[in-house]
């Protein structure tokens, strides 16, 4: 039988050396580990969905609560605006 790394295209590690990388599979791997491996996957994957859903609605928040902002800051600005230009009318500035 093809050893289930080699099956998915996946080099080797020398025989008796660790694997090539941290999630690298031995030649001896079962579809019983593959299975877990995928489904771990699977759930990892699932939750980065998720927190990035999170984020998403989190930035799209905070750009409202910016653009709302600008808009009081603008609202203010135009009020000193028209009260300091009342007071030099009034003082024949």
């Amino acid at each position: 039988p093809v050893p289930a790394a080699a099956a998915a295209g996946e080099e080797s590690p020398v025989e008796g050396g660790p694997p090539d990388h941290s999630y690298s599979l031995s030649s001896g791997t079962t579809s019983e580990e593959l299975l877990r491996k995928l489904n771990e996957h699977r759930d990892i994957i699932a939750l980065l969905e998720v927190k990035m859903k999170e984020m998403k609605g989190s930035i799209r928040r905070l750009r409202l609560a910016e653009a709302q902002l600008r808009e009081e800051i603008r609202e203010k600005d135009r009020l000193l605006h028209a009260a300091s230009a009342g007071t030099r009318k009034r003082h024949g500035l």
